[in-house]
């Protein structure tokens, strides 16, 4: 792994938070699946990317793809975006709660409002 895919590798295990458990879990629920962007009614782009996130966290580090890595790149610039964007008040049960767990990251996970 060469300099640049270990520190996508860093980013990504410290954005994505969920377990694989726990977004494997999450990608079942009627939540996940409204979530997000759907092209032509189909499966949101969150949806689909949460479902290639679990393949990543299931794989062990070395056996990873440059096809991975480019993903990882790509989920963490989307956790970055979408972070700085948390609307006021409580984001329990909104879209942008659900959204960011359809990409691995539970904004509320470790700080007891989950």
């Amino acid at each position: 792994m060469d300099e640049q895919q270990e520190q996508t590798w860093q980013e990504f295990r410290e954005l994505v938070t969920m377990r694989p458990s726990e977004l494997a879990k999450w990608l079942e629920t009627e939540e996940s699946l409204s979530a997000g962007q759907h092209k032509d009614g189909g499966e949101s782009t969150g949806h689909s990317s949460g479902r290639r996130i679990l393949g990543i966290l299931r794989t062990r580090k070395d056996d990873l793809t440059d096809a991975d890595h480019q993903h990882m790149r790509k989920v963490v610039g989307y956790l970055r975006r979408h972070l700085a964007q948390r609307p006021d008040g409580d984001v329990r049960d909104t879209r942008w709660r659900h959204s960011l767990m359809n990409w691995g990251h539970d904004p509320l996970a470790g700080n007891g409002d989950s």
